[in-house]
């Protein structure tokens, strides 16, 4: 793995439940699908650089 830094938006368990209480799922949705597209972008990054043990 790489030693860099990643910097990403991660939402806090307050964000999290106001757009529960707010019943706002698209929301939601958006920030966890935002959240598995920089995941794997990390990951497809590591399997590029050839550093897959």
């Amino acid at each position: 793995m790489s030693n860099e830094i990643e910097s990403y938006s991660d939402p806090d368990n307050a964000t999290v439940a106001l757009f529960l209480l707010e019943n706002d799922p698209d929301a939601l949705t958006d920030i966890l699908v935002a959240a598995l597209d920089e995941a794997f972008r990390i990951l497809d990054d590591e399997f590029h650089a050839g550093s897959v043990h």
